[in-house]
């Protein structure tokens, strides 16, 4: 089976953990296995690019870990109730997969991180699936039949996985936002095995 892409982008590390917690579960799947990149960083000034190869971490994406993945976690912090700049640049991209029709069908769903509770979770997931419904990919949520959803007094939604940060870099995820996060990573992983046979 092809790989399940986690594909996100982390400034601070917040959402770096989520995506590792998503590949948690994603490889609790038995044959599924999780590919882990993330996107460059985008600048004002245009003229300087980032390195082909960031230094540390997981590896940049390229358009054909899109093509060969079965399925697709998608993570962004969230920016003014938004995804950040370098995953929407990221996704602005994809024009040449969209006319291809390269991801129809297959399964996606979306993470976050924000400083505060009310920092925009839920429009910043939104915003995410727009580019992926527009590709004609498969939403995967979470549903209340995960008890943790009930429960949590920090970040996870029905639209997907989230975590309340904080203003430093280094709050860890609550139990039950690690629970939520590798959930999805888990659902993600046993659609695409359903979708793929």
């Amino acid at each position: 089976m092809p790989d399940i892409l986690v594909l996100y982008y982390s400034r601070n590390g917040a959402t770096r953990r989520l995506a590792q917690h998503i590949a948690q579960g994603v490889e609790s799947v038995a044959g599924a296995i999780a590919r882990v990149r993330c996107v460059p960083p985008v600048a004002a000034i245009t003229s300087v690019a980032a390195p082909p190869v960031p230094p540390a971490g997981a590896p940049y994406a390229e358009m054909r870990d899109l093509e060969e993945c079965a399925g697709v976690a998608v993570g962004s912090p969230t920016r003014f109730g938004n995804m950040a700049a370098p995953m929407k640049h990221f996704w602005d991209s994809t024009g040449a997969l969209w006319q291809n029709g390269s991801l129809v069908g297959k399964p996606a769903c979306v993470f976050t991180s924000t400083t505060s509770q009310h920092g925009g979770q839920e429009t910043t997931l939104m915003s995410m699936m727009l580019p992926l419904l527009h590709h004609g990919m498969l939403i995967v949520g979470l549903p209340y039949t995960e008890p943790a959803l009930a429960t949590t007094t920090g970040g996870g939604t029905p639209y997907g996985a989230s975590h309340v940060a904080g203003s430093g870099p280094d709050r860890p995820l609550s139990d039950d936002e690690k629970r939520l996060t590798i959930a999805l990573g888990r659902r993600l992983a046993g659609i695409a095995l359903k979708l793929a046979t």
